[in-house]
Parts: C-alpha cells; sequence; structure tokens
C-alpha cells in the first residue's frame, strides 16, 4: 500500500496494531482525524496516554478501577460469591446478562505452559488467600473460556481450593469449546452463569 505522507504511514502502522484494525480501515481513521479540528486529536491522544499511565487495578478482585481501594462490597452485591473470570471484558459481559450479582476475582491470563505462563503468573494466589481469609465466602464460581487454557487453569484452581469448606462451581457449558468468554452473545451466557454446575477435579 502507497502513502501520500511517511507521517500517515506511520500513523497506519501504529493504529493497524489495534485488534480488528487491517491497514485500509487504519488509514480511513487516520485520514478521518487529519479532516477534524486539531483539538479533537490532541484530546483522544492525551485520553490514551491518560488511560495508561493512571488507570489502576483493584488490590483485591484486580478488576481495572480508578482506585486500589475495592469498591465492590459497597455496591450491594452478594459477598457469598466469588465468579473468577480472566480479564475485565468478562466481567463486564457476565455484568450484563443480570443474573448475578456477586463479587469477581480477575486472574488477568490463564496458564499456557505453551506460550510459559504459570500459576504464579495469574493471579491464583490472591484469589485463595481471599477465599480463606474472608469467612463470607461460601462459594466460587469458574467462569474461564472454553478453551484448554481455560480448563486447565479452572482444573488448578479447583485443586487448590479442594481443602476449603467453599463449593467450587464452573459455568454450565452453553459456551461453544474453544470460544472466547467476551464474544459469547448475552442469552447464552446468562443461560450458563444460571444454570453452572459442580467443577469437579476428579479424573
Amino acid at each position: 500500500m502507497e502513502y501520500p505522507s511517511k507521517l500517515v504511514e506511520q500513523a497506519v502502522e501504529e493504529i493497524s496494531k489495534l485488534p480488528g484494525i487491517g491497514k485500509k480501515t487504519a488509514l480511513r481513521l487516520a485520514l478521518h482525524m487529519l479532516k477534524q479540528p486539531q483539538a479533537q486529536t490532541t484530546n483522544l491522544s492525551e485520553a490514551l496516554t491518560n488511560l495508561r499511565q493512571n488507570i489502576k487495578y483493584c488490590s483485591t478482585c484486580h478488576i481495572i478501577a480508578d482506585t486500589e481501594e475495592c469498591t465492590c462490597k459497597t455496591l450491594s452485591r452478594d459477598t457469598s460469591v466469588i465468579c473468577v473470570v480472566e480479564d475485565t471484558p468478562d466481567v463486564l459481559a457476565i455484568r450484563n446478562t443480570g443474573q448475578y450479582n456477586g463479587l469477581f476475582h480477575v486472574l488477568g491470563g490463564r496458564i499456557s505452559p505453551m506460550d510459559g505462563i504459570g500459576p504464579d503468573n495469574v493471579k491464583i494466589d490472591s484469589l485463595v488467600d481471599r477465599v480463606k481469609s474472608d469467612a463470607a465466602v461460601k462459594e466460587v464460581v469458574l467462569a474461564l473460556s472454553s478453551t484448554m487454557e481455560g480448563d486447565t487453569t479452572a482444573f488448578y484452581i479447583a485443586k487448590m481450593l479442594r481443602d476449603t469448606p467453599v463449593k467450587v462451581s464452573t459455568i454450565a457449558r452453553g459456551i461453544p469449546v474453544g470460544g472466547e468468554l467476551e464474544y459469547t452473545d448475552e442469552i447464552t451466557l446468562a443461560r450458563s452463569i444460571s444454570t453452572r454446575t459442580l467443577f469437579s477435579t476428579e479424573n
């Protein structure tokens, strides 16, 4: 693809690194921004810089937030249930179903030996500590993607919680195998949450 300017080419290269955006779409976006008032481009770049530099993660549930102080328990949520997910988009997807009103725990990824990601690279230890230190927790729901990595992560967490009194359940397999949770439609996800089943570590 030819570009009218090296600056345009540089912008296209960076924009096209975003998920779901190819070179043609990136070019359209870059040319669109050139037609807008300079203040709009400045506001966008400042917002992205501010996002990257100042975003926080809750020290308890690891959800993206404006503060490290956990506010989940102040939102009239069921504190007896913790739903374990891989990342913040999964939290938003489950909340949008309207079928779940408990707490969350964001792992920040999943166990993937092929990618060099082990249990210590995701927030599993803090989940175990959280469950053991909070007597109000009665159930942990594993809402992880139906992939080999998701199943491996769920199995490991279940084993780590096996000696605790909490019930460990998993969302029903209404989600297609190999599918990502954040892309699942809300009806299927709602049904999976409401018909969750106990997670077994038995072979």
